[in-house]
């Protein structure tokens, strides 16, 4: 994705840099962190679908990192994944704007804050300490996610968009989740 990124921005330095470029990169970069939150709540947290081959997509997307959230396997999304969404936002994105130039741009903010989010997702879950007390909550808030309850602190790259949708609560004020390790059991019964 760097190289997708670096790609971009020689391609919108050719097609002309203005101040409309820039706040086309501002506006991709809060469309990737409201998209990866939606993404992340009301796709990646689904009920366990029957179709064996969209069960099989969630569980590699992430079902099974939750199961496993340290397997280094499954904490980066797959490229094929990130590339054709990238490619379907920007798709729509010069439909509604007519300008290559400022799609461009856009794209370029999308992939900006896509690494943003993998390398504070690798830090969240390798035995990395933040230096900054931010940091450091931010991590925090994400591990809760995976350690606490599911239903919470969807945000890995900004917890703004948790604000906004009321997913960022106080710990004390969250019930341990039964199914945060295990995503397929969601909306199962789970007492025997």
């Amino acid at each position: 994705m760097t190289v997708v990124l670096i790609g971009l921005g020689a391609l919108a330095v050719m097609e002309s840099l203005t101040f409309y470029s820039l706040l086309f990169f501002v506006i991709g970069l809060a469309g990737f962190m409201f998209s990866e939150y939606l993404t992340h709540r009301f796709f990646f947290h689904l009920k366990a679908p029957s179709n064996p081959f969209f069960l099989k997509l969630l569980k590699r997307l992430h079902y099974d990192h939750h199961t496993d959230p340290h397997d280094l396997k499954l904490l980066f999304l797959p490229v094929w994944y990130s590339l054709p969404n990238l490619g379907a936002f920007a798709l729509l994105f010069y439909l509604v704007s007519g300008s290559l130039g400022v799609t461009l741009a856009f794209a370029a903010g999308l992939v900006t804050m896509l690494l943003v989010y993998e390398w504070k997702h690798y830090v969240a879950h390798r035995p990395i300490q933040p230096k900054t007390k931010f940091w450091k909550w931010n991590k925090r808030m994400h591990l809760l996610h995976h350690f606490k309850n599911e239903n919470y602190w969807y945000g890995v790259s900004t917890p703004l968009v948790d604000v906004i949708f009321g997913t960022l609560k106080d710990e004390k004020d969250v019930p341990t989740s039964e199914t945060v390790k295990n995503l397929e059991k969601r909306g199962q019964t789970l007492s025997s």
